[in-house]
């Protein structure tokens, strides 16, 4: 979206500052979901800089395809992916609602901070699940809102008072406008899209298996699954 367009170079330092530093930890175990073996070619959508696309490379040894809708993420990503003499992953560009390859072509297929930004979340869901195979692993991590009222309040508090302080502090007006942004996008995704109904979104698509996982308190939350229709 335009309100990210600007910010590629600093987009983990973002992720960083919203995670309290547990990003790297959140993304470990998304990409732990995905199995090593049997798995040959990969779908990393929003894949930003490249950085999840590089560690389901490095897990797995599969050819990884890193899908983002903007030009500057992309361009940061082959910046990075090049620097580490990484050859392995493609980078296209493309939206997460609409992507362009046939049904069933990827063993496994990610996708991070992207529900919130689609005007159908459960259209959303079904397109990914779509050029998945039967038997494949649909893997997701994303911001959640912890559940604890102590926690949630706290949550609450940095959310929309200290993380667009300390964007302004670290990068400037185009920070504070996105920390202003991301902890009411974060409370209102799931005030409209309850946990309980995203999985359920999953299983209407075909998935089965689908579980989930809190991270750091509920600030983060990991979901994973298979499509039926597997050996």
């Amino acid at each position: 979206m335009d309100l990210f367009d600007g910010l590629p170079a600093r987009y983990d330092q973002l992720g960083a500052v919203l995670s309290l530093g547990q990003d790297r930890r959140w993304r470990r175990t998304m990409v732990g979901r995905i199995p090593s073996s049997g798995t040959s070619r990969i779908l990393d959508v929003a894949t930003g800089p490249g950085g999840v696309a590089s560690a389901l490379r490095a897990a797995t040894g599969a050819r990884v395809v890193g899908l983002d809708l903007t030009w500057p993420m992309l361009l940061l990503a082959r910046d990075n992916l090049s620097a580490r003499g990484e050859h392995g992953i493609t980078l296209v560009r493309g939206r997460g609602e609409e992507l362009p390859f046939e049904d069933g072509v990827f063993d496994a297929v990610t996708f991070t901070y992207l529900l919130r930004y689609v005007a159908d979340p459960a259209a959303a869901v079904s397109e990914l699940v779509r050029v998945l195979r039967p038997g494949g692993t649909l893997a997701n991590l994303e911001f959640h809102v912890p559940p604890s009222p102590y926690w949630r309040t706290l949550w609450w508090g940095y959310t929309r008072m200290v993380l667009p302080v300390a964007g302004w502090m670290t990068g400037g007006r185009e920070w504070f406008e996105v920390g202003r942004f991301l902890g009411p996008s974060i409370s209102g995704h799931y005030r409209d899209y309850p946990l309980d109904w995203t999985v359920e979104a999953w299983r209407r698509s075909g998935m089965q298996d689908v579980e989930t996982r809190l991270m750091s308190l509920g600030g983060g939350m990991v979901m994973w699954g298979t499509k039926s229709g597997g050996p």
